[in-house]
């Protein structure tokens, strides 16, 4: 604990810190809130797209071994852009899944089966949910290390700055009141004297 001056302007500045600090730490608290809420939403987003593109997966596996052949459709794919918006949650940016741009690659439509097609469409969609869910957890990742912070913050006001603060007002006002008790003490005990002499 900081050494404090024992006046009654440090009292003051105590008092008017200790205020500060009460009305800072709601708003402290209510981000808090709000960020626990949005990473449980965004952790339930996740898991929806983690789901429905594992759903995509196991349909294409199960297509794939129907017509396989030894094909290696990856190469007629490829991303050109991935586009992003930011988004604000609590005072903080973070990105927002827009769209993923494919290059549009020719290929000889006589040397690769009818079915191509599809599977390139189908390559496309989960590659996109593969962008969709790493932005998702870029999301995560912002907003959890932007609740560490503020959790850091709410600690530090309730467990440190307004118990210290309070204490501080504890003892300069003990302090003050000892130094009017005896102010007050010297006062009578020197007009008794004046008033025997």
């Amino acid at each position: 604990m900081a050494k404090v001056k024992l006046t009654k302007n440090e009292l003051k500045r105590q008092k008017d810190m200790l205020k500060r600090f009460q009305r800072y730490l709601p708003t402290l608290q209510l981000k808090k809130q709000q960020l626990q809420m949005v990473i449980r939403q965004v952790e339930a987003e996740e898991r929806r797209k983690s789901a429905e593109r594992e759903k995509l997966y196991n349909d294409i596996m199960q297509w794939v071994e129907v017509f396989g052949e030894d094909l290696d459709i990856h190469e007629l794919v490829e991303v050109e852009s991935l586009e992003t918006d930011t988004g604000n949650i609590a005072g903080i940016d973070i990105p927002v899944f827009n769209r993923i741009v494919f290059k549009d690659l020719p290929y000889d439509l006589f040397a690769y089966p009818l079915w191509v097609d599809t599977a390139i469409q189908r390559l496309k969609e989960l590659l996109a949910f593969d962008a969709e869910i790493q932005v998702l957890r870029e999301q995560q990742r912002l907003l959890e290390q932007e609740l560490r912070i503020t959790t850091q913050r709410v600690n530090l006001f309730e467990k440190v700055k307004i118990p210290e603060t309070k204490e501080n007002i504890r003892m300069i006002q003990i302090y003050l009141g000892d130094q009017q008790t005896a102010a007050v003490v010297r006062g009578k005990i020197s007009k008794n004297k004046l008033e025997k002499v």
